[in-house]
């Protein structure tokens, strides 16, 4: 039976969960937290290296509360991360409390949604999208 790694977005322990095993409602092992909530976890410098380990892809949203196209993105991106419950790990950081992160990745503009798989980003995209717009980008950026 093929597993991945996946890390809790409570206490950042690693359980293994196996593929077919998906659809199940995983918890920690550790905390007994669910996994996959189907909500985005808010990354910080102190968990970000240890949520890109995550063997599913891990998209991320580099976003500020006062930046508008952001706040009005938020929704979105929270939609789409309930609707790839189990497939992706969605993850927001805010730039404005976690400037070191944005630093490391050169954010200029904001939102930006970047995807990485295997710690290794693969695409980004800068701007807010409407839904269907950025279902359509983010299904071509898993491919990669």
């Amino acid at each position: 039976m093929s597993t991945f790694i996946s890390l809790c977005p409570q206490c950042g322990g690693k359980n293994k969960v196996p593929y077919a095993r998906l659809s199940d409602k995983a918890t920690c092992g550790r905390c007994q937290s669910p996994l996959f909530d189907g909500k985005p976890v808010t990354a910080t410098s102190d968990n970000f290296s240890a949520l890109l380990t995550s063997e599913l892809p891990i998209i991320v949203d580099f976003w500020a509360p006062w930046c508008n196209p952001c706040v009005g993105f938020a929704p979105i991106f929270e939609e789409i991360a309930a609707e790839f419950t189990g497939q992706a790990r969605f993850v927001k950081i805010d730039t404005e409390s976690q400037q070191e992160l944005a630093a490391m990745y050169q954010i200029r503009s904001i939102p930006t949604i970047m995807v990485f798989k295997a710690g290794k980003r693969v695409d980004s995209l800068n701007g807010a999208l409407p839904k269907g717009q950025f279902l359509q980008w983010l299904n071509q950026a898993l491919l990669k």
